[in-house]
């Protein structure tokens, strides 16, 4: 216990200097008084050092809590980096410092959807103060996990139709966050295949049904086809066996152009699919910049590099006391536009001057 309070020696003086001053007073009194109060002075005095000690002993133990975020996350860390780096930057803006005033527990299911249970129950049972998840495909372990813990989405195509939220204004449960919904996107993408390829015929599009989002996004896009007087060729793929299938079938039907559609089957296929594309000679769109960076042609879509950044927001005002419920989920403010001109002159395609200025980065 000495070494508890021998580096706050104001503290402890403090707590007796009330008893002091009243020790000194005591002194006026006159001897036979002084015989029967000294007892009494002497048991409070030795009441008030002990619950000062105690005091002083506490305060010098009473450990800082670090809060503790767990993030959620369909694939592995590499794929993941410059989303995480993203998340840590708006943490930082806020004044949160990885390893110093707030902790990251992170859980990769390694592209195995089958583990995102597992890892959901596991930060449960770290009690960790916010559950961040990479997308839809870990939201849904997350909620089954936890009714309680609140849970930041980094995105989803449809918080509503998901059953994550009530509504974007009033989300009602524990959790909140950023949606990317936006179907008008895919008709914009079109356009660009069109301005690219002017003598477009015929796109082949592929996606995921069961995604939240795609029936909307392809209605989309349907219109803008009609305008256009271009012919869509759906392809629905579940896994990632599929691809190299729909491949074969995009092959036979001789598409003029691919437009890939948002999946989380495709997430961790980035590369394939791009090097697929190229192999075939198909000017290709994608929904984000990381296919791009992986060699396909182009991207048009949400920046999900900036949800990531804003997502670090909601966290911010949970830990400092608001709930899941109060905080309306949030539209995407921001799209971006990539293009690869090393991949348009493997597949010998010229990119028209109007539309690479209207490029936010081009690669060269």
């Amino acid at each position: 216990m000495r070494s508890a309070w021998r580096g706050r020696p104001d503290s402890f003086s403090d707590n007796l200097k009330p008893v002091l001053s009243s020790v000194e007073g005591s002194k006026t009194c006159t001897e036979s008084s002084r015989s029967i109060q000294n007892p009494k002075w002497l048991w409070r005095i030795a009441v008030v050092v002990t619950f000062a000690m105690w005091g002083v002993v506490a305060q010098a133990q009473q450990p800082t809590t670090i809060p503790r975020i767990g993030f959620l996350i369909t694939s592995s860390p590499s794929v993941i980096a410059p989303r995480m780096d993203a998340f840590r930057q708006g943490l930082r803006a806020l004044g949160y410092v990885e390893g110093k005033n707030i902790v990251i527990e992170r859980r990769h299911a390694e592209g195995k959807l089958d583990r995102l249970p597992a890892l959901a129950a596991e930060l449960v049972r770290l009690n960790v103060d916010v559950i961040v998840t990479s997308g839809p495909t870990a939201t849904h372990p997350a909620k089954a996990a936890t009714s309680t813990i609140p849970i930041v989405m980094a995105f989803d195509d449809d918080p509503v139709g998901s059953g994550f939220v009530a509504s974007l204004a009033r989300p009602g449960g524990n959790i909140t966050g950023l949606s990317t919904l936006a179907p008008e996107i895919s008709g914009k993408q079109l356009e660009l295949l069109k301005e690219i390829v002017p003598r477009l015929n015929r796109v082949a599009v592929i996606g995921t049904s069961t995604r939240q989002g795609t029936a909307q996004s392809l209605k989309e896009m349907e219109l803008a086809a009609g305008a256009f007087g271009v012919k869509v060729q759906y392809l629905n793929i579940q896994n990632p066996q599929d691809i190299e299938t729909a491949f074969r079938a995009i092959g036979k039907e001789r598409a003029d152009a691919l437009l890939v559609l948002q999946s989380p089957v495709f997430n961790s296929q980035r590369a394939q699919i791009a090097d697929l594309a190229l192999k075939s000679r198909l000017p290709a769109t994608y929904p984000r910049r990381e296919f791009v960076e992986d060699g396909g042609l182009m991207s048009y879509g949400v920046s999900i590099s900036d949800l990531d950044r804003r997502a670090a927001t909601y966290v911010d005002k949970i830990l400092k006391g608001a709930k899941p419920a109060d905080l309306p989920v949030e539209q995407p403010t921001k799209f971006e536009f990539i293009i690869n001109l090393k991949a348009a002159k493997q597949i010998g395609v010229t990119i028209p001057q109007k539309v690479l200025i209207r490029a936010d980065k081009v690669i060269k």
